[in-house]
């Protein structure tokens, strides 16, 4: 029979199994007596020093105080162009006139004059225009029973018979000369829409140019109608000054508080006639 193996190869290998056998003994051995029981992977040093420390950054002065900024309160802008109300207002070419309301105060402007820092620049149909640190502004007549707004020539000639004037002082007839309590004209100054309670005033044309100015209306029982003042009469002049234009109206509508006597000068028909009347 033929050996499968020979002697010397036999030998080989069954002492390369007998080395195998003797190294895992032999690691078994030291794994049990002096590899540690617990699955640690290291051994922690006594005395040893850390691989990574803990660094402060911060001082250990105390922090400084974090400043807080106060948010202060948004000051509010004087001047609105909404506190002001426009009640009346007449436009043309050579003048611009409009009646505004501020503060409870009634007040007539004609244009470049200001109220409330807005300057009047000019007026439509039914607007006026402002202006204030180079902005514009267009303010719009007040729509309304109690607004007394009227545009263009209604601002002279709008009646109103069906309310009763509020009015302050009294007119004494002095046989050639009537005598005005300077109370009742300071009444009128400040309350423009009282005027028109009580008298309507109309425009006179040539064309298109004006040339005065009539009487439509005066309502019965009021101071007007005790001024002496009719219906048709034509205003020829005031204290002298021809009232041929609206800033000739105005400009005596301003400064009548600063008179002590007027001279109102109408045409009456065909006769011109002097009225006299002494303010005090």
């Amino acid at each position: 029979m033929k050996h499968l193996f020979k002697p010397e190869v036999f030998k080989y290998i069954l002492s390369v199994l007998l080395l195998m056998l003797i190294m895992k003994v032999l690691w078994f051995t030291v794994e049990v007596i002096w590899l540690p029981s617990k699955g640690e992977n290291y051994v922690n040093q006594k005395g040893g020093k850390a691989l990574y420390y803990r660094v402060k950054l911060t001082p250990n002065e105390a922090a400084a105080p974090v400043e807080i900024t106060k948010k202060l309160p948004v000051k509010k802008i004087s001047g609105n162009i909404k506190e002001i109300k426009l009640l009346a207002l007449y436009n043309a070419p050579d003048a611009t006139v409009v009646t505004v309301s501020y503060k409870g105060k009634t007040k007539v402007l004609s244009r470049g004059e200001k109220i409330n820092g807005f300057v009047l620049e000019g007026a439509g149909n039914n607007f006026a225009i402002f202006s204030k640190d180079a902005k514009t502004y267009k303010l719009y007549l007040v729509k309304g029973k109690s607004s007394g707004s009227v545009s263009m020539k209604g601002m002279l000639t709008k009646e109103s018979v069906s309310q009763k004037a509020v009015s302050k002082g009294d007119i004494t007839d002095a046989g050639d000369h009537k005598i005005i309590d300077r109370s009742l004209l300071e009444h009128y100054a400040k309350n423009m829409d009282d005027i028109y309670k009580n008298i309507g005033i109309g425009e006179m044309r040539n064309g298109k140019d004006l040339v005065g100015f009539r009487v439509t209306f005066v309502r019965k029982g009021s101071p007007f109608a005790k001024l002496g003042v009719r219906r048709d009469d034509i205003i020829k002049s005031i204290n002298g000054q021809e009232i041929n234009s609206y800033n000739a109206a105005f400009n005596v509508y301003k400064n009548i508080q600063n008179m002590d006597n007027i001279t109102l000068v109408v045409q009456r028909g065909k006769e011109e006639m002097e009225l006299e009347y002494e303010i005090n």
